[in-house]
């Protein structure tokens, strides 16, 4: 069952199209990777769908319900969670109170703080969360980050490039921590380093010119003689 799907979707800025009538279908509880160059369309594709950009043409449908006029606040509520490309943490504010306001989206009272504590040690952020989260590294910015996705209990949980900037280290406990939520949460996944795609996706969509050029398993995209000339950089 589909827990997300776009029909005839585009975009154009100033008259270049940056998305062309993509078709998309994620079923419910898959981990599927969005892969493709530099300027493909895969950010553009992906504010579409969780209501940060409009979209010039077709619709997006969520949990059966056509959610393409709605705003992006009133998606999240109904069960998406976005991690931005460049950090959107609050710097001045302590780590804790970052994921504590995430989680008042859903809950109250002493659910906050127990789910709060709950999320960092998922990213393994729980040795100073009174520290400002400006004075975080920027990969321990991204884990917090993912910490404000997770605590909202999400439906559908969309990282945008999230292991960039992470150690190895850390790229392995991101790793591990998808591996976890795989079949209780369906992740759509914006990533270049294709051995986190190799290692964590069900499948994988290929974007190229504002189209989707493959669909497959890690396998096939890897096989895939138009995705080797594409993206993978060799013919």
């Amino acid at each position: 069952m589909s827990l997300l799907c776009t029909e005839g979707l585009s975009k154009h800025f100033a008259g270049l199209s940056a998305v062309a009538e993509v078709d998309f279908d994620l079923p419910e509880g898959q981990v599927r990777a969005l892969i493709g160059p530099n300027g493909a369309g895969k950010t553009t594709l992906v504010g579409m769908i969780c209501g940060r950009l409009r979209a010039d043409a077709g619709r997006v449908v969520f949990d059966g319900r056509d959610v393409t006029g709605m705003a992006a606040h009133r998606r999240i509520r109904r069960g998406m969670a976005y991690t931005f490309q460049i950090t959107s943490v609050f710097g001045r504010l302590p780590v804790h109170e970052n994921v504590a306001l995430a989680a008042r989206r859903r809950l109250a009272g002493p659910q906050v703080d127990a789910a709060v504590r709950e999320a960092l040690d998922r990213v393994g952020l729980t040795e100073d969360p009174d520290r400002p989260a400006g004075d975080l590294s920027y990969g321990h910015q991204r884990l917090l980050e993912l910490a404000m996705g997770l605590v909202q209990a999400p439906r559908l949980l969309i990282l945008d490039e999230p292991t960039q900037g992470l150690s190895d280290s850390e790229i392995a406990r991101f790793t591990g921590l998808v591996r976890a939520l795989a079949g209780q949460v369906t992740v759509l996944l914006i990533e270049h380093n294709m051995h986190v795609v190799m290692q964590v996706a069900d499948a994988v969509t290929v974007m190229n010119q504002g189209a989707i050029l493959a669909e497959g398993t890690p396998a096939e995209i890897h096989d895939n003689p138009a995705v080797q000339a594409a993206y993978l950089g060799t013919n």
